[in-house]
């Protein structure tokens, strides 16, 4: 009997910290995700200025949400080694209930009249420009209907398609080749998480034709494509991390039970 409390005790906190650690980037990756940043700028390089069909000019532009994505690419893939699909797939509606929760919130407050006083404390910037706090707050935490939509859809189709190449590969490599099944699910996914929110926020209800929907796509994918690869040691470490705080016995358990579908709190 103390076996299984033990068992059920660190299955669940485990399961707590993982999905706490997932909603949360999932949630500020969102946010965040209004700022584009140049990724040659950053780095201390000249833009690529690559061409794309035609004259469609393309440089490493990424939006602020992609540098804490990854965290949530081997979070995910942690929840399906430990807790299956069902786990995967329960914290993913979660999250984009609470995604769209956020996205209702701001909405909501954003229209609220300033108090004046906020606004004349704020004005002029440092450069001594005259500043509009208020209007700078809608434009970036107001995000478009497109964008939200487009952000929830792929998400949730990211996630569900991750879990579901995981499993394949899972029952494919068994216990080993941990970084195949990860970083192949993950491929895959973003693949279609790359164009999905691209096309639905900027082709379907924006201005943007294929071709610069497709090259967009491109550079965010091969973004996540290198991360994927990059944080791989970081999996390993994830995992070596868990497996001594559940202890041999309850880690062996819980994957078995992941790659049977049977594992859930």
């Amino acid at each position: 009997m103390a076996k299984i409390s033990a068992f059920q005790s660190k299955k669940t906190n485990l399961f707590i910290i993982l999905s706490g650690i997932f909603l949360t980037n999932a949630i500020l990756a969102e946010i965040i995700g209004v700022k584009i940043f140049s990724g040659e700028l950053t780095l201390g390089l000249e833009p690529a200025g690559w061409t794309f069909f035609g004259d469609y000019v393309l440089d490493f532009n990424l939006t602020a949400g992609a540098v804490i994505w990854p965290v949530v690419f081997i979070t995910t893939d942690i929840i399906n080694e430990y807790y299956g699909k069902k786990g995967v797939r329960k914290i993913s509606f979660i999250t984009a209930f609470f995604i769209a929760y956020v996205f209702f919130v701001i909405a909501f407050v954003t229209p609220l009249p300033p108090a004046p006083f906020w606004l004349e404390v704020n004005t002029p910037d440092a450069a001594g420009n005259p500043f509009n706090i208020d209007y700078a707050f809608n434009i970036i935490f107001r995000q478009g209907l497109g964008i939200i939509i487009g952000s929830l859809t792929a998400f949730l189709i990211g996630q569900l398609v991750d879990v579901y190449v995981f499993q394949k590969l899972r029952k494919i490599t068994g216990p080993k080749m941990i970084w195949l099944r990860a970083t192949g699910s993950t491929l895959v996914s973003q693949f279609i998480d790359s164009f999905v929110v691209l096309g639905i926020a900027f082709y379907i209800f924006g201005n943007w034709s294929w071709a610069q929907v497709v090259s967009v796509g491109i550079i965010n994918y091969i973004y996540k494509f290198s991360m994927a690869i990059l944080l791989t040691p970081l999996l390993y470490l994830g995992h070596a991390l868990i497996d001594n705080y559940l202890g041999k016995e309850i880690a062996l358990k819980m994957t078995e039970e992941a790659m049977e579908d049977t594992s859930f709190l």
